[in-house]
């Protein structure tokens, strides 16, 4: 073998070495890249699924902690692998529903894709502004505060929606909504602008001008009748009583309305010294409607108003069995009958406020 022959040999050799090192290294480049992308990186220990809420504003480092608290093993990896993909600029706030055993590529495509899980709210037997905005808030990102500064908004009522405060409720119809969890105040009331809309289709609305109502006046009658009954069954004849009252004038003398002008709905029995109450909710001492709804009625109430039963009766009394139901009546003499016999009845069980 020439002089030649051997130093090409031994070039070759180093050749050989060097990509097979080469071929070693990048095999363990690969297969640490391999590892940061599909290796699982998020351990919750739970069976079931966890939620990861990012508020608003939250910046990629803040996300970063919140994945620490619910079980993700390597930020270093997932941090490299989100900066490549573009998600450490594009944070989306919401609620993302992670599983036990996800990778980091899963992760980021989850995070930076805003496929959020939404949350059910549910709100019923709500009578105040404060009560509305506690049932919300604890299932949506924004605070109790920022939902009753909008319903207290005269201002951004009156130019949103044409409402007031004192109105504003009524385009709460209760029902099961879905929101995404970080959802506004603003985007909450507009939520429920839409569906009062969709509520009040063609048909409920021309069964409120048949009634000589407004929607709005539907809702207010609504919300007294879901006060005074329980009883689904007698809620179109208890409406019946109340237009009845409206179309002749007669003050409505809802007991239901004294409990919300006195702001204590603890009362079992209505005294004199409640119908002497000073306030536009005293349907004793004023007549027509009160000026808004003392509370969100339900859709039963509402459509109770809406397909009413038309009668001459002009009153109605508790029974004395305190079933729920009520006894109605056409003439003042009847009534009084009615009224005495349910006044028995309390003072038999020493019910006397």
């Amino acid at each position: 073998m020439t002089k030649n022959q051997k130093r090409m040999k031994q070039v070759w050799k180093i050749i050989c070495v060097v990509a097979l090192i080469s071929l070693v290294l990048s095999g363990i480049a690969g297969y640490r890249f391999y590892k940061r992308i599909y290796d699982i990186n998020l351990s919750t220990q739970r069976e079931e699924s966890v939620f990861l809420h990012i508020p608003t504003n939250s910046t990629f480092d803040d996300v970063c902690v919140l994945l620490e608290d619910v079980g993700l093993l390597d930020v270093k990896s997932f941090r490299w692998l989100a900066e490549r993909m573009n998600y450490s600029s594009r944070v989306r706030a919401g609620r993302y529903r992670l599983t036990d055993g996800m990778n980091n590529i899963e992760l980021v495509r989850l995070l930076r894709s805003g496929q959020q899980v939404p949350v059910k709210v549910i709100f019923n037997n709500i009578r105040f502004n404060t009560q509305l905005a506690g049932a919300v808030t604890s299932n949506i990102e924004a605070d109790s505060a920022s939902i009753i500064a909008l319903l207290t908004d005269s201002d951004y009522l009156a130019e949103r929606f044409n409402l007031t405060p004192q109105t504003i409720l009524s385009i709460c119809i209760p029902n099961t909504y879905e929101f995404f969890w970080n959802t506004s105040a603003k985007g909450f009331l507009d939520r429920m602008k839409i569906e009062y809309e969709r509520f009040w289709n063609e048909s409920r609305r021309e069964k409120a001008s048949e009634a000589n109502l407004t929607p709005l006046q539907v809702i207010i009658l609504a919300s007294i009748i879901e006060e005074e009954t329980q009883q689904n069954s007698e809620k179109p004849t208890m409406a019946g009583v109340f237009i009845n009252r409206l179309n002749r004038g007669i003050p409505l003398q809802a007991d239901a309305t004294l409990k919300f002008a006195a702001d204590d709905f603890t009362i079992r029995r209505v005294l004199t010294i409640h119908t002497q109450i000073i306030s536009p909710y005293n349907t004793y001492l004023n007549t027509g409607l009160p000026p808004g709804p003392i509370c969100i009625p339900s859709i039963a109430s509402i459509d109770a108003v809406l397909n009413y039963v038309k009668h001459d009766y002009l009153f109605f009394c508790a029974r004395e069995d305190f079933s729920g139901y009520h006894n109605f009546a056409s003439t003042l003499q009847q009534h009084s009958r009615n009224a005495q016999a349910y006044q028995r009845a309390l003072n038999n069980l020493r019910i006397f406020r």
